[in-house]
């Protein structure tokens, strides 16, 4: 019966047809009109477009030009290198540690994860409150250390310096803190998830021959995690490029100074607030080339091996 299956393949083409449809429907069509919505002068969303470009490539001669789009490249180039050293580190050691403990494991894995299932909206506001400029946690926090200059006036009222988060010079670090927060993780659970599929006969023969739990992790552990982590790095990297919905909120239109710009949010911008709908196109199109570019680069440099 079962050789039959795969000697008719007429049925196998019937389930994966609506499946094809689907993806030329919501997927390569609406790339494709977007390349080609790149080349005409479209002023709203749902207008009709005006004509081509004079000429037709001035949208992409305009992101040479254009200052906010070098600082959203440089800011997303940064966040693409905190991500792979902060998030895939950070997420390595936390399952490193949960897998080495027995009791409350299952606990540890719900908490780290936890962030991943909350609305970003919630966590965009939740650390605006915690950056508040003055009554925010980290201000009181400082304060409390002693780390923030105060003085008391003639009139006994306490005046404090409270430090401003989104201000110039910290408005990088408000903004990355909480992309790296969330992601840690989901790339916690794809480690966690490697770290259970190696067998425990490898650890307890590296223990017979005198090898300490370092030496376990840095000849046996890494080793046999390097396919995993290949998968998490190019995961980092292609998606730090489509981060959008963490700093729009905090931040909303490149505050400050439009120094703050992220491909994905100044897209947004361009599109929807400035009704620039062709050069926001444009800004996508660039965004797809970056991350196919990028994770082929990626593919090539964490290259996995088939040892693992």
């Amino acid at each position: 019966m079962s050789s039959m299956i795969y000697k008719k393949k007429s049925p196998l083409l019937l389930f994966l047809l609506p499946a094809f449809v689907f993806l030329i429907a919501y997927l390569y069509y609406p790339f494709l009109q977007n390349i080609f919505n790149t080349f005409l002068d479209i002023g709203g969303l749902g207008r009709a477009a005006d004509g081509v470009n004079d000429p037709w490539y001035e949208n992409y001669a305009r992101m040479l030009t254009d200052p906010n789009m070098r600082t959203a490249l440089k800011n997303t180039v940064i966040l693409t290198v905190c991500t792979v050293v902060f998030q895939v580190s950070i997420a390595l050691i936390l399952a490193l540690l949960v897998d080495s403990i027995r009791v409350g494991s299952k606990v540890f894995r719900t908490v780290y994860f936890f962030p991943i299932v909350i609305s970003a909206t919630a966590l965009g506001l939740m650390f605006n409150l915690m950056f508040l400029y003055k009554g925010g946690m980290v201000n009181q926090l400082l304060l409390k250390m002693g780390l923030l200059e105060s003085e008391v006036k003639a009139s006994g009222k306490l005046v404090v310096k409270w430090l401003d988060w989104k201000d110039q010079a910290h408005y990088m670090t408000t903004m990355f803190l909480p992309v790296i927060w969330q992601y840690v993780g989901f790339y916690f659970v794809i480690l966690i998830t490697g770290l259970n599929n190696i067998s425990s006969d490898l650890f307890e023969a590296a223990a017979l021959d005198g090898a300490s739990g370092l030496k376990k992790i840095r000849y046996i552990t890494l080793p046999m995690l390097r396919n995993v982590l290949c998968t998490c790095l190019v995961l980092a990297v292609t998606g730090a490029l489509k981060v959008f919905d963490l700093p729009w909120v905090m931040f909303g239109a490149g505050m400050p100074n439009n120094q703050g710009w992220l491909t994905g949010t100044y897209m947004y911008d361009q599109t929807f607030n400035k009704m620039n709908v062709d050069y926001g196109s444009t800004i996508a199109v660039l965004i797809v080339v970056l991350g196919v570019i990028l994770s082929n680069v990626a593919n090539r440099v964490f290259k996995p091996t088939e040892d693992c």
